[in-house]
């Protein structure tokens, strides 16, 4: 137990479990209000070709522009969380978003200002998530991580669950195309004031309880990037192809559904929607029995396997879309649920920010890469089928990533990523 004492040298007791998981809450709340802005686009996309003439690759621009200037800003980001904490950090990141949900919301309909407003999202939107993952990861390290990682995410994709079922339940908002964007600015409200409650509960944290401090980074020097062991890197190439399957299918899968499978715009949106679900239930799942079992890359591995079928299934075939939508969900459920964590437990904790920053500085390459690919692929052919095997391409390589990594973890330099709570008690 960390002991520690106040200016009167009385000894702090220490930090009640209710406190921890009620900052959980509050820095969730901040990702709900993130993801929701970032899957708005997506229903919104016949809506924009209908009355603002946008073709696929203009839409496919303003999802992959958010990830442009995350090629360099997460690492920047995570290099400033590190040297100047998670609580200033944050909120100056979450309210760039605010800033560029409103840029967005207020284009008049141009598409380089809502091009713009999407850039600055991004800008603050990803090193926010790299700030909540390392505020997590303080909190929480050793004291169910995987577990508080999934609630996390259970929360946050909350977010985009609300945004890719608002053609229903906000239905008199897409009669014009602001309408739904004008949702999205209360959502970047609601995530800068979860941040600043985050930050008074953190800072009181410190004045009453015997709060574990953080080791600070005093100097970041380039080569640290490349002192990161193997295994880390493994991971960061699972999260850029498993990411990159994901997201960019997500943005064009709503009109993919309209168009291949002939279904409304609401129950595309709705189907689409079913990965969120089984995040939001199976998310903690997942990252409890990592807790429990270990087997980390192992889990991972499964995740992977489960993406290969998924997309040819749904370019060939006209199965219930219900099934493919299930594997894709209980990967999208168990495969972040344990790397995310997975990097808070090989990495020194002194560089958690820059190891998170790195990674999705990656992942974000992957994301503005294969946005702008499949959009323009999408209206070279005509169709979605070339973009399909694509996706499938990706899940075939996060799956022989997945597979290096267990190598990897079960060789003399593992880093105890395979070992869980059982083991530990053993």
């Amino acid at each position: 137990m960390t002991i520690a004492v106040n200016k009167n040298n009385v000894l702090k007791p220490p930090t009640p479990a209710v406190y921890r998981w009620a900052i959980l809450v509050f820095v969730s709340l901040a990702m709900f209000g993130n993801y929701y802005i970032y899957d708005s686009i997506s229903p919104l996309a016949d809506v924009l070709a209908k009355q603002l003439h946008f073709t696929d690759s203009d839409i496919g621009l303003l999802v992959g522009i958010y990830s442009v200037p995350n090629i360099v800003m997460v690492l920047i980001g995570g290099i400033i969380i590190d040297r100047y904490g998670t609580r200033i950090s944050t909120f100056l990141f979450t309210a760039l978003c605010l800033v560029g949900a409103s840029i967005t919301a207020f284009s008049g309909g141009e598409l380089f200002w809502m091009a713009t407003g999407r850039l600055v999202f991004g800008l603050g939107a990803e090193s926010m998530i790299v700030g909540i993952t390392t505020v997590i990861g303080r909190w929480f390290k050793g004291k169910e991580l995987s577990f508080a990682f999934g609630l996390n995410l259970t929360i946050a994709r909350l977010g985009s669950f609300a945004a890719l079922n608002s053609p229903t339940w906000a239905k008199s908002f897409y009669n014009n195309w602001q309408g739904p964007l004008l949702i999205t600015v209360a959502a970047a409200t609601l995530s800068l004031a979860s941040i600043i409650i985050y930050w008074g509960m953190d800072a009181n944290a410190e004045r009453k309880y015997a709060v574990r401090p953080v080791p600070k980074q005093d100097e970041f020097r380039f080569k640290d990037v490349f002192s990161f062991n193997k295994s880390f890197w493994f991971i960061v190439l699972l999260c850029v192809t498993f990411y990159s399957g994901i997201f960019p299918f997500e943005t064009f899968a709503i009109k993919f559904f309209q168009d291949v499978h002939h279904i409304s715009r609401s129950e595309a949106g709705f189907q689409l929607s079913m990965l969120k679900v089984f995040a939001m239930v199976f998310s903690p799942i997942f990252g409890l029995l990592s807790d429990y079992i270990g087997k980390r890359s192992l889990l991972m591995m499964i995740g992977s396997f489960l993406l290969v079928p998924v997309y040819l299934t749904m370019a060939y075939t006209h199965v219930s879309l219900y099934l493919p939508m299930a594997f894709m969900g209980i990967a999208f459920s168990l495969i972040p649920a344990v790397m995310w964590p997975s990097v808070a437990i090989i990495i020194d904790e002194a560089k958690l920010g820059t190891a998170y920053g790195l990674m999705t500085l990656i992942q974000n390459v992957g994301l503005a890469t294969f946005n702008f690919l499949i959009g323009a692929v999408n209206d070279a052919t005509g169709g979605y089928t070339a973009g399909m095997w694509i996706f499938s391409s990706l899940g075939f390589f996060g799956l022989l990533f997945a597979y290096l990594l267990r190598k990897s973890e079960t060789g003399p330099n593992a880093h105890g990523l395979e070992e869980g709570i059982r083991k530990s008690k053993a």
